[in-house]
């Protein structure tokens, strides 16, 4: 009842098939082609996001509706996210032709509740409610935490106080033609005691599975959270509704880092080797320094699940086995018979609380992705800057990224990075959420009148921004600018984002040569 295998699983794979339907004469359209592209010379596009709270919610709404208007939406095959853009991503998906549609509807659907007062949702009415729905879960033989409050929450923030029987399998009705993206959502499997710099382990969500990359393990989704044994299923327990997967995806009170900490005494537990090991655990002596290495990692609030690797044996040949090395990058690797096999628990948190970034799925070499429109709603060295270090280090390949001293300071609304120094990774397009020309421009081409330039200020990160990762309410036009940022951002930026295309389609051209 386990998938064990790097494989794509049968259902995604019969996905690619049908999404060339839509993505061959999408790229035909876009790049004015002649002809269709072959299949070996049809790119595998991806839209990767970044969390960011509502405001990663908020403009994730504008910038798909700039690749929608530009045609580039059909011409992608993944959609990633983590924390704030999987509460977009997973309403999205509730409609089955969502990519296919005006999202005007989808986006007006959004305001109403990202602007309405969220007081009501701990009114004693709703506390009532989140009692219940937790006690239910206790009862199908769920561990709950704090974590399925937020989700609770989370459903009542962005909804209209109706209970959604909706599941991530369901989700397969808007990929069943290929007719939409293939939405995976992220997060990471931490253990107590440890950093999330010393321990953590990918873990992706799909409509089709959930799994571990790290051990090529795998389950149907709608198993996810039963239990299992040596990789049979000996009690099924009910799916969860996708609001308590949005809670996890976005478990913001998660805290669980030391890098804010003064380490004592900087010694290596273990020894390090190249192929094995890349991270060091450090205790600071002493009681003292136990007790603050215990409240620096001990974190506060955790999702936990069945762990469906309870009673496999992967520690059997797991420093010799090849294709484990890519993901090697705990300090339990070297004592593999600690990994998460032995736990009788995934301990789940926002893959933000590592890095901020839903791109490890699309590096996995068997979906092959050619070019990544990498959508920031974070800081840079959040995101960009952390996941060029991890790659390095693991041995992934990934385009270089150079940026100057003075781009870091002032940042362009998209780069591209072709990837020309490292050959077999995607070409890059990176946009950070930033407000540059829309200043003066409503359009591309189209400047603001003097009565519209106080639509052009968009205060994203200063103190007083109103779009604070952890602000859940906005007014009317601080979200309308927002979502206006986001679309502009992508269409003033279409000749990189068509260069990009052309320079996958070349280079598949010339491999298949």
């Amino acid at each position: 009842d386990v998938r064990l295998g790097f494989d794509l699983c049968v259902q995604e794979q019969d996905f690619l098939r049908k999404r060339q339907s839509y993505v061959v004469p999408a790229l035909k359209k876009v790049l004015q082609l002649e002809q269709d592209l072959l299949d070996h010379e049809t790119p595998v596009v991806a839209i990767m996001t970044t969390g960011g709270g509502m405001r990663s919610l908020t403009a994730l709404y504008g910038s798909l509706q700039g690749l929608k208007k530009l045609n580039v939406l059909d011409c992608a095959t993944y959609l990633t996210g983590l924390s704030g853009t999987t509460w977009t991503m997973s309403n999205l998906y509730r409609d089955a032709d969502w990519s296919q549609k005006d999202l005007d509807k989808q986006i007006s659907e959004a305001r109403k509740h990202m602007t309405k007062s969220k007081i009501n949702s701990l009114s004693l009415e709703y506390l009532k409610y989140y009692k219940k729905q937790l006690s239910q879960r206790k009862k199908e033989g769920r561990k709950t935490s704090f974590i399925d409050l937020w989700g609770l929450v989370l459903e009542s923030f962005l909804h209209d106080g109706v209970q959604y029987v909706i599941k991530l399998s369901d989700q397969q009705r808007a990929i069943d033609r290929g007719q939409n993206p293939l939405p995976i959502y992220t997060a990471v499997n931490v253990k107590s005691n440890y950093s999330t710099l010393d321990f953590k382990e990918w873990v992706e969500f799909t409509p089709y599975e959930v799994g571990l990359q790290k051990y090529g393990a795998f389950v149907r989704t709608e198993d996810f959270g039963s239990e299992f044994f040596m990789g049979r299923l000996m009690k099924k327990i009910p799916e969860s509704r996708i609001c308590f997967l949005e809670g996890m995806w976005s478990s913001l009170f998660s805290f669980n880092d030391l890098t804010s900490f003064p380490r004592a005494e900087e010694e290596p537990l273990l020894p390090l080797k190249p192929h094995e090991l890349r991270t060091r655990l450090f205790t600071p002596p002493g009681p003292l320094g136990s007790t603050l290495r215990s409240a620096l990692t001990d974190r506060i609030c955790i999702a936990q699940d069945h762990n469906f690797l309870k009673g496999f044996q992967m520690h059997n040949d797991y420093l010799e086995n090849k294709h484990f090395c890519r993901w090697k990058d705990t300090v339990l690797d070297t004592f593999p018979n600690q990994l998460t096999q032995s736990e009788e628990f995934l301990s789940l948190v926002d893959t933000g609380f590592f890095i901020n970034t839903s791109i490890m799925p699309l590096l996995k070499p068997e979906r092959k992705v050619d070019v990544i429109l990498s959508v920031l709603f974070c800081s840079l060295n959040q995101a960009l800057d952390q996941t060029c270090k991890y790659c390095s280090e693991q041995g992934i390949l990934f385009p270089k990224v150079d940026l100057s001293e003075e781009d870091k300071k002032n940042l362009k609304e998209c780069y591209l990075f072709d990837g020309a120094e490292t050959p077999g990774a995607p070409v890059l397009l990176f946009f950070p959420l930033i407000n540059d020309t829309f200043q003066k421009y409503k359009a591309p081409g189209q400047k603001r009148s003097e009565s519209e330039m106080d639509d052009g200020k968009v205060d994203l990160y200063s103190s007083c921004s109103p779009y604070s990762t952890y602000s859940v309410q906005y007014t009317e036009k601080v979200y309308d600018r927002l979502v206006q940022l986001g679309e502009y951002n992508i269409l003033n930026n279409k000749d990189l984002i068509m260069k990009a295309l052309h320079t996958a389609v070349a280079r598949k051209r010339q491999k298949k040569k």
